[in-house]
């Protein structure tokens, strides 16, 4: 077994990791470790026998083990997700305020028939108009936060769900509303605004927890209507649901707009709205939604219609909110090109179902240590020093990051474990004097 101590992760990244040491047993907890570094580490391909290489165990340990950790070691990643999530808000979201959640899903590229739930999806990255592409899919849930060195919204990937076809995990929605449900339960009294596109609306928001709000993109051909009118007295069960309300486009034609300052994608602008209290029956039930019609670049009717389960909401804020959920799609692309997420070749279902929430884990734990001791002001500095070209960069990017936390890790592994270890500077001086004095005495 190789020992704890000469694990090649520093004091101040060993920290972040022993907080998920009571979700492994201590020989699986130790593999979590090395492969952790390993996969945060390595500039290569992360594959498994990758994360070995990149933590300087592929001498010390049989690549079997690491294999073993994902395909049979006794761990939950959903029990893993839960304690990235807890992490990334209990240290990057203020106490008390309410935890932003985002919502999308990706495609994962495989090859091969034996790869466990691969198939054929949507890809919307993909080269032609089919825009499909073979492999794995995945419902990501991440958590929004603002970092202190960042003017962006950053989106911190906590959670993850696989999609799996014929089965009741074929359903995006159902996967997503059962992370939020399950992060909700494990957050008690804490308020969650879930943002997400508009393929995630359906009858499972009628089972939203109490303390979730659902903001989304509203469809076109939504079918609206109002509140249910005041009980007249009568005998026979009360109506449920109003009137059925005009198209999106009647009701923007009709409707009376104000004019709404908002911030998003880095720019602060005036808008105009159009907000209204109504029910989407077949989706929320019975619970009042707010439908907000934006126009921002149409001079008639609207440009975009979001739906929100918010109780009296802040429309700005609203706006705000949605805008923001583009920062899932920027965390998405980091951690396909910049972690190398889903570069892992595991085909069998329980390695499958664990390698990805894996790397999305160690993803969020460099957010947070950078966020936490890893930040230095002079790191943008260095940077434009290293590529003079960025003449505008201000601010650390995801790049920067990654690439001192790499630094960081790769110099504990020369880092003397005692005071009195010698350098190898001087190990290497002590080796010439031995070869002169050879050569005198010869």
């Amino acid at each position: 077994m190789f020992p704890d101590a000469a694990l090649p992760a520093p004091a101040s990244l060993m920290t972040l990791l022993a907080v998920f040491s009571p979700f492994f047993t201590a020989p699986s907890f130790r593999t979590f470790t090395g492969l952790a570094c390993g996969f945060l580490a390595q500039s290569g391909k992360r594959t498994v026998c990758g994360m070995l290489t990149g933590a300087g165990l592929s001498r010390a340990w049989p690549h079997d083990r690491a294999h073993y950790f994902f395909s049979s070691a006794r761990w939950n990643p959903d029990d893993l997700g839960i304690c990235v999530a807890k992490l990334v808000i209990g240290l990057l979201v203020p106490d008390g305020e309410p935890v932003e959640v985002l919502i999308d899903d990706t495609l994962f590229r495989r090859r091969g028939k034996k790869v466990w739930a691969a198939s054929w999806f949507h890809d919307g990255s993909a080269q032609g108009p089919a825009k499909t592409g073979f492999g794995n899919n995945w419902v990501v849930l991440a958590v929004r936060v603002f970092l202190p060195m960042v003017s962006r919204p950053v989106a911190v990937p906590v959670m993850a769900k696989l999609v799996i076809k014929d089965t009741t995990s074929a359903s995006r929605l159902w996967l997503a509303r059962r992370m939020v449900t399950r992060l909700a339960r494990e957050l008690p009294g804490r308020q969650l605004h879930v943002t997400a596109d508009s393929a995630y609306a359906g009858e499972e928001l009628k089972q939203l927890p109490a303390d979730v709000t659902w903001t989304t993109r509203l469809r076109s051909n939504a079918a609206l209507h109002d509140l249910p009118p005041e009980r007249t007295g009568k005998r026979g069960r009360p109506r449920k649901k109003g009137d059925r309300l005009p198209a999106l486009a009647k009701i923007a034609a009709a409707a009376a707009f104000s004019q709404v300052t908002v911030t998003r994608y880095g720019k602060t602008e005036t808008i105009a709205v159009h907000a209204l209290t109504c029910l989407w029956y077949s989706v929320t039930g019975t619970a009042p939604v707010t439908v907000i019609l934006i126009r921002d670049k149409s001079k008639t009717g609207f440009d975009l219609a979001l739906i929100t389960t918010e109780k009296n909401p802040d429309i700005a804020a609203i706006i705000e909110r949605y805008a923001a959920r583009w920062s899932i799609e920027v965390a998405i692309e980091d951690a396909k090109q910049l972690f190398g997420t889903g570069q892992a070749r595991n085909r069998t279902a329980r390695a499958v179902e664990r390698t990805i929430p894996f790397m999305l884990a160690c993803q969020a734990i460099a957010v947070c240590w950078y966020a936490t001791v890893g930040h230095h002001p002079a790191d943008t500095e260095a940077r434009r020093l290293d590529a003079p070209w960025y003449t505008s960069k201000t601010e650390p990017s995801t790049a920067d990051m990654t690439a001192k936390l790499r630094r960081v890790i790769i110099a504990a592994k020369f880092k003397r474990l005692h005071a009195d270890q010698p350098e190898p500077a001087e190990i290497h001086a002590i080796r010439l004097a031995w070869e002169d004095a050879e050569d005198l005495a010869a």
